[in-house]
């Protein structure tokens, strides 16, 4: 015969363990405060933009949508271009890092709003003033090899990152973490509190005799208490008996 849990089981077992579901979850979301406090290293991010627009020598020309149609196709080249060793490994030599140039392609992402002729290079790292040097010398040794490898001269600064003095890191997200914890703690403390549930298998009323054994209750048995005199007091507690009267 299969066992069924009523949603009146659930609430209740939910209910009986409840302090240990809020336990739990207190000591998940105060773990995630050490954690995210004490050892996560912050980051930071630093972005520098760049135009892809008429070269120099063409100002004086009529821009035609064709003209922004073809630099808009040339970022994508230009993306591959500024992530690549032969622009990252300038980058490394000029300022000294002690990166590969993989290493250093993973911390930098370069993208453009769809048509837009604005392409931004960011820079994540644990240190912010590094992280803008990172990004302004990627453009400017990016924008030297450009007629180099293009046979064009169509980037131009846009604007380039700049260092704070108290920089906002954008990981670890105190918020965030705190909410995934008391997400977790919760769920872990329902899962435990009825695996506790199922492993208990003591038998505490009358109706868990007749559940657990199968056993029908054949009468009722008074308790006593009895007061000073000895006298026993009859409290008007019963107790159903088990097929024995016991």
């Amino acid at each position: 015969m299969e066992e069924t849990i009523s949603l009146q089981e659930i609430w209740q077992t939910l209910k009986k363990r409840l302090k240990l579901i809020i336990l739990i979850t207190v000591l998940a979301i105060l773990a995630s405060i050490i954690a995210t406090m004490f050892f996560m290293t912050p980051q930071y991010e630093a972005d520098s933009q760049f135009i892809v627009a008429q070269s120099e020598n063409n100002q004086n020309q009529q821009i035609t949508q064709g003209d922004i149609q073809t630099n808009v196709e040339l970022i994508n080249t230009y993306n591959v271009i500024i992530q690549s060793p032969a622009v990252l490994t300038d980058v490394i030599d000029e300022l000294g890092l002690d990166l590969s140039a993989g290493a250093l392609s993973n911390r930098i992402s370069v993208n453009n709003a769809n048509s837009s002729q604005v392409v931004n290079v960011a820079v994540t790292g644990s240190d912010h003033e590094e992280a803008v040097n990172i990004a302004n010398t990627t453009v400017s040794v990016f924008m030297d090899k450009v007629p180099e490898y293009m046979n064009v001269d169509n980037v131009s600064v846009l604007s380039e990152a700049v260092h704070e003095t108290n920089p906002s890191p954008i990981s670890p997200n105190l918020t965030l973490n705190l909410a995934i914890a008391m997400v977790l703690g919760v769920m872990i403390g329902v899962g435990v509190a009825f695996i506790l549930e199922y492993l208990d298998t003591t038998i505490k009323t009358e109706d868990d005799i007749e559940n657990t054994l199968g056993l029908p209750t054949m009468g009722l048995i008074s308790t006593f208490e009895f007061d000073e005199g000895n006298e026993p007091s009859n409290q008007n507690r019963s107790r159903k008996g088990g097929p024995f009267g016991a």
